[in-house]
């Protein structure tokens, strides 16, 4: 029998679009059966049948890379066969081997961790028929959010499931380095690349002649994760751009009609590497890929993970996406085979793309009840949560008012429907056991296990236990932080402005974005746009009046605004913590190694003393892109390119934007340094 979930619609609450459970649906066969069972895409159209080996002679072939190995012979005094060998090794490491008879036995393996970890897999038939059909017609490109290891997993299992062509997937090269398992992945479908690439030319060119002839020939869809790096926030990251300029290459050069992206939305309701990413970003090493490690983690088939959502996005044609915005014909003057670096129109192009896809993840992803519930808790003084408790049922209540905001704002929520909203909030709780758990009425945050101990536990220890517990919480709250972000950008201008007028407040906006264009994702170029749709969605929910000049806040508006503004605290204080710390410090040069240990004991001394109320400070994602924001403003320099990249303060400027920040000063839209992300 199916089982079917509907999620609530954006603003309606009726029926928005129907998911089925793929864990459930296929019970009723044997693992077994399920993975040799007969397996025939229809191939894509025009695409001759292509071995791996074919594909890679194909690549070694090319012109473009006779072209490039010519040219780094003579700029390093190698001979061409010496440069060709070396090319033939990266080729080696790199390639993907992929394989029915090793996809069937992930198939067979993963169709047994899914049903034992995930009580649910729910997918959007409407967009894997579309997915289906576009892969028969071009080359198709995946493009999946990545929130965990299981990503690129499930991807594959679902496409397997449906008869549709398995992907060839951009994975990092150490995974390549694990055991026996590294292999298994290679022949699945997986193609190994190195990290920081961009100064090694020759690999460079083997990579991009790789991707562009996947591509070009139609040997299977391409799939790549286009943040580039796992979210250990598990909220969006700026995009890279790399591949992407690779993927839109061959239609560029018309060497294809046209190109496929499909954005993919992967929503958890609990991650399997939450604890691993909150010690991550406390600073503890990320321990490095393993066959032993894999094994080690074998813990985790004994937790429930709740349900994964899939929602596969409207097939986006990159031929009408690009149309009016680049002009191809600069491509015609150079023969396709000579490498050509993209100009400024087709970056500002590729860039926007990349952002696009972002959004429209953001947009496919579904808020669970524990994401609005971790947004209420962390609104909760500290003290509140770790000895006091918070009534349960001043939880629901005000999860409930959230929820309806957020389906004002445009949220796809995945509410089950069967369940009474008590039994929501207590099988949540039951589900995050290890955040929080409930006891006599009230809700409390856990701190890690309690070990025996011969001495007390030191204060330093104890607020390390309760920093992890926070950011494992954070994490949650971040995946509906799109949700909410514009409006509370707006919500924060108004505070920081005391300004009613428009083009303050816009003006104070667009400062906001671009300080936070790194925490949040926002499309280049369209500010007004985004201020636009704050102010359509604050008047929406009546918390403000809109008119032509001015914003002005409503009766009944200071609670949502207040519920906003708090929202982007941890943020407002943890950015001018660090302000204050690059201000006050003796040394204007510094590593980001020392900034990032020097930022981390100030923040632990001022959680320690009851002077900072925010653990997010401790994260080194929110300092490094507190550093990000600071090059790209002018305020901080980029002075030496090595292993260990040095950068100078510009005092003055840190203290303005600080003042801005803090409306000590009208906030101004500063030109942005290009090329200023780290």
């Amino acid at each position: 029998m199916e089982n079917k979930y509907r999620v609530l619609d954006k603003v309606t609450q009726q029926d928005d679009e129907e998911f089925m459970d793929i864990v459930e649906d296929k019970r009723c066969c044997s693992d077994f059966s399920f993975a040799f069972r007969t397996f025939s895409p229809p191939p894509y159209k025009g695409a001759p049948v292509c071995s791996t080996a074919e594909l890679n002679r194909a690549v070694l072939e090319s012109q473009y890379l006779r072209y490039e190995i010519k040219e780094v012979a003579v700029e390093t005094g190698s001979s061409v066969e010496e440069v060709r060998d070396e090319v033939c090794r990266i080729l080696r490491e790199m390639s993907q081997n992929l394989q029915l008879r090793f996809i069937r036995l992930m198939a067979f393996t993963v169709r047994k961790v899914f049903k034992r970890i995930f009580s649910a897999i729910y997918v959007n038939m409407e967009g894997v028929n579309a997915l289906q059909q576009a892969a028969q017609e071009s080359p198709v490109i995946l493009m999946p959010n990545h929130r965990s290891y299981v990503d690129f997993l499930v991807v594959s299992y679902i496409l397997f499931s449906y008869d549709i062509p398995l992907p060839v997937i951009a994975a990092g090269i150490p995974l390549a380095g694990m055991k026996i398992v590294g292999e298994i992945l290679r022949r699945s479908g997986a193609f190994f690349i190195r990290r920081a690439i961009r100064s090694d030319k020759l690999y460079w060119a083997v990579l991009s002649e790789y991707v562009r002839t996947i591509v070009r020939s139609g040997f299977a869809p391409l799939e790549f994760f286009v943040e580039g790096l796992r979210s250990r926030t598990l909220k969006s990251l700026p995009p890279k751009l790399g591949m992407m300029h690779m993927i839109l290459e061959p239609f560029l050069k018309g060497e294809v009609y046209d190109v496929t992206l499909v954005p993919i939305s992967i929503s958890y309701d609990r991650v399997l590497e939450e604890s691993l990413l909150a010690h991550e970003l406390l600073g503890v090493p990320k321990p490095r890929e393993s066959t032993t490690g894999l094994l080690k983690a074998s813990k985790v088939l004994r937790e429930n993970y709740g349900c994964m959502h899939v929602n596969f996005g409207r097939p986006l044609s990159v031929r009408q996406l690009c149309e009016g915005k680049l002009n191809r014909s600069q491509y015609n003057l150079i023969p396709r085979d000579l490498p050509q670096k993209p100009n400024a129109e087709t970056e500002a192009c590729g860039s926007w793309l990349a952002h696009m896809i972002v959004r429209i993840q953001e947009e496919g992803t579904l808020t669970s009840p524990w994401s609005l519930m971790a947004c209420v808790l962390l609104q909760v003084p500290t003290a509140a949560l770790t000895e006091e408790g918070l009534l349960f049922h001043e939880l629901t209540e005000q999860t409930l008012w959230l929820r309806t905001l957020a389906l004002d704002f445009g949220a796809h929520l995945s509410w089950p429907e069967k369940l009474s909203d008590s039994e929501v909030m207590s099988s949540t709780l039951a589900l995050h056991r290890s955040v929080v758990y409930r006891k006599a009425g009230h809700v409390y945050l856990v701190r890690g296990d309690e070990p025996e101990r011969k001495h007390p536990i030191s204060p330093e220890e104890d607020m390390m236990r309760t920093a992890v517990a926070f950011l494992m919480m954070v994490s949650y709250r971040n995946q509906c932080l799109h949700v909410f972000v514009r409006p509370a950008l707006l919500a924060l201008a108004m505070s920081i402005t005391k300004s009613t007028q428009r083009d303050e407040l816009l003006t104070c906006f667009c400062f906001l974005q671009e300080l936070f264009s790194n925490e949040f994702i926002f499309i280049p170029g369209r500010s007004s746009q985004d201020f636009d749709e704050a102010c359509s969605l604050l008047k929406k929910c009546k918390a403000v009046h809109v008119s032509l000049w001015d914003v002005t806040v409503s009766d009944t508006g200071l609670a949502v605004l207040s519920f906003l503004q708090e929202l982007l605290k941890p943020f407002i204080d943890s950015y001018q913590l660090m302000f204050r710390f690059l201000c006050e410090e003796r040394d204007c040069v510094f590593t980001e190694k020392e900034f990032l240990l020097a930022v981390r004991t100030l923040a632990a001394k001022l959680i320690s003393s009851g002077e900072l109320h925010t653990y997010e400070a401790l994260s080194s994602d929110v300092q490094k892109n507190v550093l990000s924001a600071l090059r790209r403003l002018g305020a901080v320099t980029r002075i030496k390119t090595s292993e260990n990249n040095e950068y100078k303060v510009n005092k003055s400027a840190v203290r303005r934007t600080g003042d801005m920040l803090a409306g000590r000063i009208p906030p101004q839209v500063v030109q942005a340094v290009p090329d200023a992300r780290l």
